[in-house]
């Protein structure tokens, strides 16, 4: 039984508190934190009438190191979970550090000001948290997170070698808007509008935004358009899967978005950096998202499917090998158990998990640690138990 802390209580942020609640012979008190109290209240108004108990709830800045300090100390936990934005990892992997408490994250840092997706301001904590004999667990969502362990799991259990692995990530799910986003407008337009990018061949190659598409047919939901982007995911597995030749991610969009994306870009509303309007400064894309559906808002109204997995081809025993490991989630399933839609519960259950495996000592370590880097059996199983059920099927080599 342990104390925990969790910073960011947005759409993923109520997925996890509610998943720890209902798992209190690990998580026997909860502190959530964010900036805004009144999402704190109502994410613990919820967990309370749905039964699991009771949690703490307070305000900290998540981008003052020192207010992060002064709150895990007042805390005390064994772990604190980032459930806040990318943008804020840093400061709060530093925190932890200074305090000596185990540190999780589902997303890697990134630059409020820069288009940049990379582990290497947070792969550089590595030696400091070795020296302090603090493990850190980055990217426990699904992608990154599961899909890492899918990778790991394949590569124990189903290959001697792995060449060849697509990331497939299918929302089929329609929440009746015109244009909105699954999860934090500023992120979510920031990586689709961004330069594709895939490994091949001991290199990185380079795509223009939306350049490459290509038909998947996902179980359960059907043929879908889906776009290579570069994800984070893939940056990590480059250097833990032995014998890769090739690793690409794909995401499905609709027309509808696709169109609404390109004529927001058109005219300027991606943009990143500050102008200045009738005297005020103002960044276009945050203007945009202040606009947009809230994405917790959506839960209620989003039916359907998801379908997230790995496409994954190599060798076992000298002969060729093709496996897809995936797993399927129900919009509505995921609103009447926790009041979100399957995007937010997709991301905070396997943070969950990961913070699970590590306060029981089945994930332990000294440093900064990816997903695929660890044992996937208990992780496997876990996702089983904790309600996203994978499967595994065989394809034609």
């Amino acid at each position: 039984m342990a104390k925990v802390l969790q910073i960011g209580a947005g759409g993923v942020g109520g997925v996890v508190a509610h998943k720890m609640a209902m798992n209190r012979e690990v998580f026997s008190h909860i502190t959530l934190a964010s900036r805004t109290l009144s999402k704190c209240q109502e994410i613990a108004q919820s967990i309370k009438a749905k039964g699991y108990g009771e949690i703490d709830i307070t305000t900290v800045d998540a981008d003052s190191i020192e207010e992060l300090v002064a709150l895990i100390n007042e805390v005390k936990p064994q772990i604190v979970l980032n459930i806040a934005l990318p943008y804020q990892d840093l400061t709060i992997m530093e925190a932890c550090l200074r305090t000596g408490v185990p540190y999780l994250d589902t997303a890697n840092y990134e630059h409020p000001d820069l288009a940049k997706f990379e582990y290497k301001e947070q792969w550089a904590f590595h030696d400091r948290y070795k020296e302090k004999g603090v493990m850190a667990l980055l990217g426990s969502g699904f992608d990154p997170g599961v899909t890492n362990v899918f990778c790991a799991y394949a590569q124990k259990h189903y290959f001697d070698e792995i060449h060849e692995i697509d990331i497939l990530d299918c929302n089929a799910g329609d929440h009746g808007y015109p244009f909105a986003t699954n999860f934090n407008p500023e992120i979510n337009l920031r990586e689709v509008s961004s330069k594709g990018r895939y490994w091949e061949n001991g290199e990185w190659i380079e795509t223009e935004p939306m350049e490459i598409m290509q038909v998947w047919d996902y179980p359960e939901v059907g043929p879908k358009d889906s776009y290579l982007l570069y994800h984070e995911e893939l940056e990590s597995l480059v250097r833990n899967i032995k014998g890769l030749k090739r690793i690409r991610f794909f995401m499905t969009f609709g027309q509808s978005y696709l169109t609404h994306m390109r004529c927001l870009e058109n005219v300027g509303m991606l943009r990143i950096d500050e102008i200045e309007v009738n005297g005020c400064k103002v960044v276009p894309i945050q203007v945009l998202k202040a606009l947009l559906p809230d994405p917790a808002s959506l839960a209620s109204r989003t039916k359907g499917k998801t379908n997230i997995g790995c496409y994954i081809k190599g060798i076992k025993e000298g002969k060729a090998r093709t496996i897809y490991i995936y797993n399927v989630c129900d919009h509505e399933s995921c609103y009447r158990e926790v009041n979100a839609q399957a995007i937010s519960y997709t991301t905070g259950v396997p943070a969950m998990i990961g913070a699970k495996l590590m306060l029981e000592g089945k994930w332990s370590g000294k440093g900064v640690f990816n997903m695929e880097e660890l044992d996937p059996d208990p992780f496997m199983d876990e996702l089983n138990k904790q309600g996203l059920p994978w499967e595994v099927k065989e394809m034609e080599a």
